[in-house]
C-alpha cells in the first residue's frame, strides 16, 4: 500500500482513533500497526469479525484490566530465576482474571465463532490467582502466613521491636538520661534505631555514634545496652527480606514453569483487544460491512467521511469513549453522497463549484476502501460493495517542496510518476484537481492522457476538474463517467449531492459574488468571458436545474411506489387473516366432528359390554339352573334388539335422520357441475345451501335464509335438484345435535351447569361466527352469577370476540351479555 496515499487519506488519524480504545500494551502495539490488507478472504475475515464483535458488545462488555507495566511483567517472567515484585504478581492476577470473565462472556453469548475461537485459546490460572491471593495482600503486602518460615520470622522481629522499643523508651524517660538527649524521640538511622544526643554529652551515653546532625549539634547514639537487639533486628529483617523473595519467587515460578500458556493466553488476550477497539470505532461511526465486490465494482451507498463525523471528531480530541462524550448540538453531520463506479464504468470525473464537496468525496472513497481493508466497518448504508485494492494512491493537495526545488505543478507530476511504478492491480487512483498548476488548456489535456493512461492500465480512477475538456472526455468516452456536485440554483450554496450524468458547473464568479467580492469586480469578469463560455455556463446550468427536476420526481415516484407497497402489503395481511380465520373455522369444525365420533364410539363400545355382560349374566343363570339348552330365544332376541336399537339411535345422532341412503350414496359419486336447484356444500366452511342463480363462475347460494356468492369451483353438489324437489322440506341437522333456545342471534343458557353452558356458548359463537353476524346474544339470568362469570372467562379470551358487555337495562340487564366480534 502506497505511503503516501495513507498520508494524503488521513488513514493514520482513524488508527490513532483506534488505538484510543486499546485496553492491553499488547493490542496498542498492534493496532497502531494497523495496516489494510490485501488478501481478499483475509479482508472478508476481519470484517465479519469485526461485525460478531459489535453484535456481541451490544449485549455484553469486554473488560480487560492490563496495567501498563504488564509487558515488563510477561518479559520478566521469561528471565529465569527472576522474581517478580508483589504489586506485579497481583497485576498480572487481575489482568488473568479479567481474561477469564471476558472469555466466559463470550461462551455465553452463542453464535460468534470469531471470538469463541479466540477465547478456546485461553487457558485458566485460578489456582495460581488463587495462590497469589492468598500470600499477598491487596496493598501488595506479602501476608504473614504466606509461609510458616515468615510468619516465625515476624513474630521474633515483632518480639525484639517492643524489647528495643521498651529499653530506647527507658532512656526518654529516665531523669538521668533525658536531660542529655536533645529531642525526646526514637529515630532510625543506617536501619539502627538510635537516640539523639547532644554533642556536649557526647560520654554520657555509653553507646557507639551512626553520624551527626547537619549542624553538628546533635549526635546519633546507639546505646550499648541496645546493639545487640539492633544486631538481632538487623539479621531477622534479612532474613524475612530473603523469606520474602523466596516466596515471590515460587509465585513467579509457577508462571514461568506454564510459559507456554501465558504466552497464548495473553496472545489470544490482545486478539480480543484488537477487535474490541476496531468494534468500538466501527460503533462510534456507524459502520456496516461492506460485501466485497468481485467483479470491481466500487459502491459505495450514503458514504460519510470518517473524520467529519462528529462524534469521531469528539474522541479524537478527547481521551474519552463515545459513550462518554456529551453530543455538540452546534455540530453538523457530513452529508451523504453515493459513490458508485459499476463496470463496464472505470473512471468517475466529478465537477462542481468550489467548497462543493468533490475533495471531500475523492479522499472519502479512498479512505473508506482503506479502512475496510484493515477491518473496520464503515459509515455507509446497507447493500454497500467494495473490492479490495493491492494499490490505493492519491494526488491530493498542494505538493510543492521549496527544499526539494518543487513546484506544485512539479509535486503533482513527481507523485504520479511514482504510481506509475508503484502500479500493482486492483488499483484506485484518486486525482485532485488533475492537470492543475500550470497552462489550463495544457493541463486539461495532460489531466485527460494521465487519467486515460491509469484507465488503460485496469485501474479504477476517481478524479475532480475545473476543465472543460475534462467534462467533454467524460462526456464522450466509454468507461468514463462524468458526475457533478449540485447547488441551489437561487442562492448558490452547494447541497452537497453527487448528481451523475451530468457535469457540474464550477460556479466560480457567483461563488465570488455569495463571498463578498465587489460587483463590479465580478461584472468585469463576466465581460471578460467568450461567448462561447457564456454559453457554456448557461447551458451546464439548465442541465442542473433539469437534473434536479428529474431528481425531484424521482423522489415523489419514490415516494408513491413506497405508498403503494404498503397497501399491497395490507392487502396481502389481511388475505392472510382471512385466510387464517377460514383454516381456523375448519380445523374447530373438523375437531367438533372427531369428538362427536369418539362419543359415538365409546356409547358403542359401552352398547357391546352390556350386551356382554347381559348374555353372561343369561348363561351363568341358565347354567346355575343346569339346563344350558334351555336359555330362552326371547331372552337373546331381546338382547340383541336392545343392542340393535341403542347403536341405531347413536348413528342417527350422526347423521341427518331423513338422510336416506340414495343421499348418501350421491356424495360418493363423482363430483359433477351444480344447477340451479342443487343441495351443494360451499367451499372449507362445509355450508350447505341451495344454488339460486348461476352467473358465469360465480354462483348465488341460499344458506339458511342468507344470500351469498361463491365460486362454482368451490361448490360440491350433495343432493341433485331433481332429488330435492322430491323429497319434502328437510333441515339437515347441526353436528353438535344439542337443541338451542333462541333464534339465530340469541342463546338461552338457563339452567345448565357451567361447562355446559361454556360448551354451549362456544359452538353458538362458532356458528354465528360462520353466519357472520356482528354481534350475539347470550342469556344465563341472575341467579348465583356463576354461569355469567363462566362465560365472561371464555369469551375472555376467545380470539375473535372483540368486546362483551351486560345488556341495556330496558333489554335484560345483567341477565344478558351482548357479545361483538372483530371484523
Amino acid at each position: 500500500m502506497h505511503a503516501g496515499a495513507l498520508r494524503a487519506l488521513e488513514f493514520d488519524r482513524i488508527v490513532e482513533a483506534v488505538c484510543r480504545y486499546a485496553l492491553t500494551p499488547q493490542g496498542l502495539r498492534r493496532l497502531a500497526a494497523l495496516v489494510p490488507g490485501t488478501d481478499p478472504d483475509a479482508v472478508a475475515d476481519a470484517l465479519s469479525a469485526t461485525a460478531e464483535t459489535v453484535r456481541f458488545l451490544g449485549d455484553n462488555e469486554i473488560t480487560l484490566q492490563a496495567g501498563p507495566d504488564l509487558e515488563i511483567i510477561v518479559d520478566s517472567i521469561g528471565v529465569e530465576g527472576r522474581a517478580l515484585e508483589a504489586v506485579h504478581l497481583l497485576a498480572l492476577g487481575a489482568f488473568l482474571t479479567s481474561i477469564d470473565t471476558t472469555c466466559a462472556s463470550i461462551r455465553r453469548a452463542g453464535a460468534v465463532p470469531w471470538l469463541r475461537r479466540i477465547a478456546d485459546a485461553v487457558m485458566s490460572f485460578e489456582a495460581e490467582i488463587t495462590d497469589i491471593r492468598r500470600k499477598i495482600d491487596p496493598s501488595g503486602e506479602v501476608l504473614d502466613d504466606a509461609s510458616p518460615e515468615l510468619k516465625m520470622l515476624r513474630d521474633r522481629l515483632r518480639k525484639q521491636r517492643t524489647r528495643l522499643r521498651g529499653t530506647l523508651e527507658s532512656y526518654l524517660r529516665g531523669k538521668d538520661t533525658s536531660k542529655y538527649l536533645q529531642q525526646q524521640i526514637v529515630t532510625d538511622r543506617n536501619g539502627r534505631y538510635v537516640l539523639v544526643v547532644r554533642s556536649e554529652h557526647r560520654g554520657a551515653i555509653p553507646g557507639i555514634v551512626h553520624g551527626s546532625s547537619g549542624s553538628g549539634a546533635s549526635l546519633f547514639l546507639e546505646p550499648l545496652s541496645t546493639v545487640e537487639i539492633n544486631n538481632d533486628i538487623v539479621a531477622l529483617e534479612q532474613q524475612e527480606a530473603e523469606e520474602v523473595r523466596r516466596i515471590l519467587l515460587n509465585l513467579t515460578n509457577m508462571f514461568r514453569r506454564r510459559g507456554g500458556d501465558l504466552k497464548r493466553t495473553v496472545g489470544a488476550a490482545a486478539e480480543i483487544d484488537v477487535l474490541h477497539a476496531r468494534a468500538r470505532f466501527s460503533r462510534l461511526v456507524d459502520g456496516v460491512e461492506p460485501a466485497i465486490a468481485v467483479d470491481g465494482r466500487l459502491e459505495l451507498r450514503a458514504a460519510r467521511h470518517p473524520l467529519l463525523i462528529p462524534e469521531v471528531r469528539r474522541h479524537i480530541s478527547s481521551d474519552v469513549s463515545e459513550g462518554d462524550v456529551a453530543p455538540d448540538p452546534g455540530s453538523r453531520s457530513p452529508v451523504p453522497v453515493d459513490i458508485v463506479l459499476i463496470p463496464p464504468i472505470s473512471v468517475l470525473v466529478i465537477t462542481g463549484p468550489n467548497t462543493g464537496g468533490k475533495t471531500v468525496a475523492l479522499k472519502t472513497a479512498g479512505l473508506l476502501a482503506l479502512m475496510a481493508q484493515a477491518g473496520l466497518l464503515i459509515p455507509v448504508a446497507g447493500g454497500s460493495q467494495i473490492p479490495v485494492y493491492r494499490s490505493v494512491f492519491a494526488d491530493i493537495g498542494d505538493e510543492q517542496s521549496i527544499s526539494a526545488s518543487l513546484s506544485t505543478f512539479s509535486g503533482h507530476i513527481a507523485n504520479i510518476v511514482g504510481m506509475d511504478r508503484a502500479f500493482v492491480l486492483p488499483s484506485l487512483v484518486l486525482l485532485d484537481e488533475a492537470g492543475a498548476g500550470t497552462d489550463p488548456v495544457e493541463g486539461g489535456a495532460l489531466a485527460m492522457a494521465i487519467i486515460d493512461h491509469f484507465r488503460r492500465r485496469g485501474a479504477t480512477v476517481m478524479a475532480t476538474t475545473h476543465y472543460d475538456a475534462l467534462k467533454s472526455y467524460a462526456s464522450t468516452t466509454e468507461g468514463v463517467m462524468a458526475a457533478g456536485f449540485g447547488f441551489n440554483p437561487e442562492t448558490f450554496a452547494p447541497t452537497y449531492r453527487l448528481n451523475y450524468g451530468s457535469p457540474g458547473s464550477s460556479l466560480a464568479l457567483e461563488i465570488a459574488n455569495r463571498l463578498g467580492l465587489p460587483a463590479d469586480v465580478i461584472a468585469q469578469a463576466r465581460a471578460y468571458r467568450t461567448a462561447r463560455e457564456t454559453q457554456l455556463a448557461e447551458h451546464l446550468a439548465k442541465i442542473e436545474r433539469d437534473m434536479q427536476a428529474l431528481d425531484h420526481e424521482r423522489r415523489l415516484a419514490a415516494r408513491e411506489r413506497e405508498t403503494l407497497a404498503g397497501e399491497a402489503g395490507r392487502l396481502q395481511q389481511r388475505e392472510q387473516e382471512l385466510r387464517n380465520r377460514e383454516e381456523t373455522f375448519k380445523r374447530k369444525l373438523d375437531e367438533r366432528i372427531e369428538e362427536r365420533l369418539r362419543d359415538a364410539r365409546r356409547e358403542i363400545d359401552d352398547v357391546v359390554n352390556a350386551l356382554k355382560t347381559r348374555t353372561d349374566a343369561l348363561a351363568a343363570e341358565a347354567e346355575r339352573r343346569m339346563a344350558p339348552r334351555l336359555v330362552s330365544t326371547g331372552d337373546t332376541g331381546a338382547a340383541r334388539a336392545e343392542a340393535r336399537a341403542a347403536i341405531e339411535a347413536i348413528g342417527s345422532r350422526l347423521r341427518a335422520p331423513s338422510q336416506p341412503d340414495a343421499e348418501t350414496a350421491e356424495r360418493t359419486r363423482p363430483e359433477r357441475v351444480p344447477s340451479v336447484g342443487d343441495r351443494v356444500l360451499v367451499g372449507a366452511f362445509g355450508l350447505e345451501g341451495v344454488v339460486q342463480s348461476l352467473h358465469d363462475r360465480e354462483a348465488e347460494v341460499d344458506v339458511r335464509g342468507k344470500r351469498l356468492r361463491a365460486r362454482v369451483d368451490e361448490l360440491r353438489v350433495v343432493t341433485p335438484a331433481a332429488a330435492v324437489s322430491a323429497q319434502p322440506s328437510r333441515v339437515r341437522v347441526n353436528v353438535d345435535l344439542q337443541p338451542r333456545d333462541g333464534s339465530l342471534t340469541e342463546l338461552n343458557v338457563i339452567g345448565s351447569h357451567a361447562d355446559e353452558a361454556v360448551s354451549r356458548v362456544e359452538k353458538f359463537v362458532d356458528e354465528a361466527m360462520l353466519s357472520e353476524l356482528k354481534s350475539v346474544r347470550i342469556i344465563h339470568g341472575y341467579g348465583t352469577g356463576q354461569l355469567r362469570r363462566a362465560i365472561g372467562e371464555f369469551l375472555r379470551t376467545h380470539p375473535y370476540v372483540a368486546h362483551f358487555a351486560a345488556a341495556p337495562d330496558n333489554q335484560g340487564g345483567g341477565g344478558v351479555t351482548v357479545v361483538e366480534f372483530k371484523d
